[in-house]
């Protein structure tokens, strides 16, 4: 396995860590304010705020935008693959409408299903910057056993996780964060797509453009439909949201170059279960850990391993 590829899985599990990191952040701050599709309104505002500042003082990120620009205008890149930020907020929204009704650990199967079954279609497609991967049995072997590592872990942090939905309302429901996974895999290809035309930030540039903005239309209908917020906490810790997900989220547009997306979702997949453990000891929230919990974690590095040498 080349250098570069190893480096590669090793971002993708910092990638999913950082995630991980970020959601324990946006969920303290979405409880503090009662509204947890403000926090991620937040964190997206910021993170263009911040973006918007370091293109503002670098020509060079400009031209990156530059080149963008042309290549929609020659048809190498077409303006749906500038819009993967639509996909942050969908994934969001789709918190806010089914994780109430048919639990946590329906809504991360479910997502996380959507993506790795998606990241293999992407793979085989081609939809990525890294070309062309075909379906091999190891591969699906691996989204498999994820998947199941996956269900392991969060039923062991949240018990049966099965909300209060009726089995009807279940089937149904299920099917929006299916989706959300879905578009979570189409979402890294078409960044890796934007990235290696116009440079890593201004993809995620252009993510943060329109998942605020998608984000901001959605908290609207929010406010409109129950009031106000609840006063904005003080503690500057709470609003780094926007920077961790300008990190991954550019770090993501690199690695997908070097290990295609369905690697990229397993050890994404990954970091986040370890990091999610780790704060869970040092820094508890009341759900605990189980062994259960551990065995998952452990179980997508083996997922990762799998895929991994399929491709060597």
């Amino acid at each position: 396995m080349a250098a570069r590829r190893w480096v590669g899985l090793g971002f993708g599990g910092s990638i999913g860590a950082a995630v991980a990191v970020q959601a324990r952040i946006n969920g303290e701050l979405g409880d503090r304010l009662g509204d947890g599709v403000a926090a991620a309104a937040i964190s997206f505002g910021s993170g263009l705020l911040i973006l918007a500042v370091v293109f503002a003082f670098s020509g060079r990120l400009r031209s990156g935008v530059e080149r963008v620009r042309d290549a929609l205008a020659t048809g190498e890149l077409r303006w749906w693959q500038l819009v993967g930020g639509l996909s942050g907020a969908y994934f969001v929204a789709c918190q806010g409408l089914t994780v109430a009704t048919i639990g946590v650990t329906m809504f991360t199967v479910a997502a996380v299903a959507g993506q790795l079954a998606s990241s293999l279609v992407v793979d085989r497609l081609g939809w990525g910057p890294s070309g062309r991967t075909p379906v091999t049995v190891a591969r699906v072997g691996a989204a498999v056993l994820a998947l199941v590592a996956v269900l392991f872990a969060v039923v062991g942090r949240n018990g049966s996780g099965s909300g209060n939905a009726t089995p009807a309302a279940s089937v149904l429901l299920v099917v929006l964060p299916l989706i959300a996974g879905v578009f979570v895999a189409w979402q890294q290809a078409v960044n890796g797509r934007v990235g290696a035309v116009g440079g890593p930030l201004s993809a995620t540039l252009a993510n943060f453009a329109t998942g605020t903005a998608a984000l901001v239309v959605i908290e609207t209908v929010v406010l409109v439909r129950r009031g106000g917020l609840r006063t904005p906490p003080t503690e500057p810790w709470l609003y780094l949201g926007g920077l961790i997900g300008i990190s991954f989220v550019a770090l993501a547009v690199a690695v997908v170059r070097w290990i295609g997306v369905l690697l990229l979702g397993l050890t994404s997949v990954a970091g986040q279960l370890l990091a999610s453990v780790v704060l869970d000891v040092v820094a508890p929230t009341g759900l605990g850990i189980s062994a259960l919990t551990v065995a998952g974690c452990a179980l997508t590095f083996v997922a990762v391993a799998i895929a991994a040498r399929s491709r060597a």
